[in-house]
């Protein structure tokens, strides 16, 4: 059972969240404070952190920063009723993967909760597996079955980041500056070109689909 560390100092939001993640089969571990919060996680294994912004001791800004501080990449999940843009801007900005305004929507929570899980799984095994697909990221290698295709480095890495985050849409902008990276000359046709080329490679595969969201940009869409 995956272990979620609850940073609330709210008694009753507290019982509220942990309710909700034991309902879903979560097993959650309340903390009152940062501080508190910082001592658990040196004495038990922690899956992921959902914590409240404003807080006595050592608020959820601080928390975060010391984790990311320590090198830890442990999802964190900012639950708070902070929601003006400065806000989620500086939560991004020391290192949270994620940002909810309370009160939360108790489906859409879960959801991203079980979205950043996986992801933290993707990063630590270095593969993601669709079905009988397997992306491993070390050897640039898609197998399916006795397949193996060895992919360029730049249309893997295109394949990969879409994959991570099935049923989101990046702009053909976003895509250049994570792949190509922003000092690139490279413009958005090349894009274009590697989306299609990685279209031609798997159009016969059905475990997964690239999907052309018209006037904003790709998404990729797991069938299995």
């Amino acid at each position: 059972m995956l272990k979620i560390l609850v940073a609330e100092d709210d008694p009753s939001t507290s019982r509220l969240l942990c309710a909700i993640l034991k309902m879903n089969g979560y097993d959650p571990v309340p903390a009152r404070d940062g501080e508190e919060a910082l001592q658990i996680m040196d004495h038990q294994h922690i899956d992921l952190l959902l914590c409240d912004v404003m807080m006595p001791k050592m608020d959820g800004f601080e928390l975060t920063q010391a984790i990311r501080d320590s090198g830890s990449m442990l999802p964190i999940m900012m639950l708070t009723a902070k929601s003006l843009p400065e806000d989620k801007h500086t939560g991004f900005l020391v290192g949270t993967d994620d940002y909810m305004v309370k009160p939360p929507d108790r489906q859409e929570l879960i959801l991203r909760i079980k979205a950043l899980l996986r992801r933290a799984r993707i990063v630590d095994e270095h593969r993601i597996t669709i079905g009988d697909v397997v992306l491993d990221y070390d050897t640039h290698t898609v197998r399916k079955g006795y397949d193996a295709q060895v992919l360029p480095p730049k249309e893997f890495n295109l394949l990969y980041k879409l994959l991570a985050y099935p049923e989101r849409t990046f702009t053909r902008l976003e895509l250049l500056d994570e792949i190509w990276g922003m000092d690139s000359e490279s413009d958005e046709k090349t894009v274009n070109v590697h989306i299609n080329r990685l279209r031609t490679r798997f159009y016969d595969w059905p475990e997964f689909e690239i999907q052309t969201i018209r006037g904003m940009g790709y998404r990729a869409v797991r069938k299995v």
